[in-house]
């Protein structure tokens, strides 16, 4: 009985160790098939081309950001809102160890007004993270410094999102939280 659908014999199939398409037509075997190997083989084989192509253009963006995470360290250490300013996007978001959300012009003015007097900013490990046009970086950081005349030394997890913007990398995403032990 034909309900309208395709029926193939699969047990014959199975039996002679084949696969089959409509009409049992075998498609390893005949001039047809070896075309369908090649093409696979063809797909593979620039599949792993373009791969190793995006892996290459990932290490160059990796290293990119994480020169770009370097320098934003150095330029927070300095006070250097200008250099900062190059670095993050006119939306930013950050938030703040203490939870607090600030925007790009509020995270400036406090680099500005420097009141914890940061005399060391290190980051102690980063990892970075692409996908595709966007990279997350995770990492944590130490620093050392004065408030209100008393030395302070304070570490911190951090997770920065950049976002490739024409040619640069430009930072659109920032958290920090303490770690406490």
């Amino acid at each position: 009985m034909n309900s309208g659908r395709l029926e193939v014999n699969r047990s014959n199939a199975v039996a002679r160790g084949t696969t089959e398409k409509a009409g049992n037509a075998d498609i390893f075997n005949g001039p047809i098939g070896m075309k369908n190997v090649a093409v696979a083989a063809i797909l593979v084989c620039s599949a792993l081309v373009l791969t190793a192509a995006q892996n290459t253009d990932d290490s160059g963006g990796r290293s990119n950001i994480l020169a770009l995470e370097h320098a934003w360290d150095q330029a927070q250490g300095r006070g250097d809102v200008k250099a900062l300013t190059a670095i993050f996007d006119n939306a930013l978001i950050y938030v703040d160890y203490d939870g607090k959300l600030l925007t790009k012009a509020e995270y400036m003015a406090r680099v500005k007004a420097n009141n914890i007097h940061m005399q060391q900013i290190v980051a102690e490990e980063m990892s970075v993270q692409m996908f595709g046009d966007t990279a997350i970086v995770v990492g944590t950081y130490r620093v050392k410094g004065l408030e209100n005349g008393k030395p302070y030394l304070k570490r911190g997890r951090f997770t920065d999102t950049w976002v490739l913007r024409g040619k640069n990398w430009i930072c659109v995403a920032a958290e920090t939280t303490p770690i406490l032990h």
